[in-house]
């Protein structure tokens, strides 16, 4: 099996290496846009058929289906990854995203949106994503040498916390000058950069220097999914990073962002709309933070299995914290660093998967880690949403991090013995 090389040390690539490179600034200016939109169509369209339904089954159904894809199609893809060029599944995901955006167009436009309609097109939002998060993160590894490639994953994931935190903003500018109706095939404009780079960027199995490195397996489901497995249990360090990677998906994830406004009505500062949008804002800040201090400090924080698990601990307490607390302003510091902590801790881990996983089923193994990360926060909404329910926000929350934090206790005693071992 052939296998990476090693990796350089942190150190030795300068800050910011990886925008040092015409084809990595194309991929994450495109992939910032694409991003951005994949927000502006959730602000829209979210905000038009609640209004329209009033149906909290159907923000219920929105969660599921944005992340049940991931969970179920993520190593499939992953191994499609490995047999083409990555750069036209992209360009699916990209086609979908935008058949979204025109349905979404089309039906507030003509005022025929029936329920079935919006479900389908949050669907095919899902399954947009999963056809362009891991071929992306596959073809950076044809973008990105291999000694840049932690600064190439870093400030990938800085380009996503940006998105996230641009997007809303411009989607509610949007509401406010164009409308919701026009406002989503104006969206269309913003993944229409990514499609038309794809196109001829000169990367991808083509442009490789070995050919043979393409995989030419059938790809299967579950046979793909059983030999990703296989090649991340041959490495301590991939099994200890998908588990995280899962364990702070199922437990906690984002599934806090919405319930948001109830925590803002129980801070009790201003107006719930106001606090609201501070707080979604101090965490998506704290990403962004987090993201230009490891790069621009790459040194200082070399990739490491333990100091993935340390920082998600610091996160689950971050977070414990916010729960708890009464104060507006602490509250704000709080979710601050619990950006900073879920930047530096994913992106860590992101970097540690890209850089050993195994050339020949690199896109399986992407694929599996994606499945752990993104997939598995269709659980999360049980943990701290239908658990709020019973027995409120602020214990649900301050419950579900404290127990992830013991799963990351017994984590890194694990990760510890395999040292020992070794």
């Amino acid at each position: 099996m052939s296998v990476s090389p090693p990796p350089a040390p942190a150190s030795s690539s300068p800050s910011f290496a990886a925008l040092r490179l015409p084809g990595f600034r194309a991929l994450a200016a495109t992939y910032l846009l694409a991003m951005m939109a994949d927000n502006i169509e959730h602000v829209i369209s979210y905000w038009v058929a609640f209004q329209k339904f009033h149906s909290p089954a159907l923000g219920g159904f929105a969660v599921v289906s944005h992340w049940l894809p991931f969970l179920l199609l993520s190593v499939p893809v992953g191994g499609l990854a490995d047999r083409v060029d990555p750069r036209r599944l992209i360009q699916c995901g990209m086609l979908l995203f935008m058949t979204a955006s025109a349905g979404w167009a089309w039906f507030f436009i003509t005022d025929t949106l029936q329920m079935w309609q919006a479900m389908l097109l949050l669907v095919i939002h899902g399954c947009a994503g999963v056809l362009w998060q891991g071929p992306t993160q596959v073809l950076l590894h044809d973008v990105v040498p291999g000694p840049d490639l932690p600064s190439g994953v870093r400030l990938l994931a800085t380009a996503r916390s940006l998105g996230v935190l641009v997007g809303p903003a411009v989607g509610g500018a949007i509401m406010l000058t164009i409308g919701p109706r026009y406002g989503l095939l104006l969206n269309l404009c913003f993944y229409l950069p990514a499609f038309l780079w794809l196109w001829r960027a000169p990367y991808g199995p083509r442009f490789r220097a070995g050919a043979a490195a393409v995989s030419k397996r059938a790809v299967r489901g579950i046979g793909d999914l059983l030999r990703a497995v296989a090649d991340v249990r041959a490495d301590r360090r991939l099994a200890s990073m998908v588990l995280l990677a899962g364990l702070a998906s199922f437990f906690v994830a984002n599934s806090y962002q919405a319930q948001m406004p109830g925590f803002a009505r129980d801070l009790g500062h201003g107006d719930p709309g106001t606090t609201y949008s501070m707080l979604l804002a101090a965490d998506a800040a704290g990403a962004l933070v987090a993201g230009m201090l490891m790069e621009s400090m790459g040194g200082l924080l070399r990739p490491a299995a333990g100091t993935a698990v340390a920082l998600c601990m610091c996160w689950c307490l971050a977070l414990a914290g916010f729960a708890a607390v009464g104060s507006y302003s602490a509250a704000l510091v709080l979710l601050f660093l619990a950006g900073v902590f879920e930047l530096s801790f994913s992106a860590m881990a992101q970097t540690l998967v890209q850089l050993h996983a195994p050339d020949a089923s690199r896109g399986r193994v992407i694929g599996l880690f994606n499945m752990s990360a993104l997939g598995l926060r269709t659980f999360a909404g049980f943990t701290v949403g239908i658990a709020g329910a019973a027995v409120g926000i602020h214990a649900s929350l301050a419950g579900a991090a404290l127990v992830l934090f013991a799963a990351l206790v017994l984590l890194r005693m694990w990760l510890g013995r395999g040292r020992a071992a070794a």
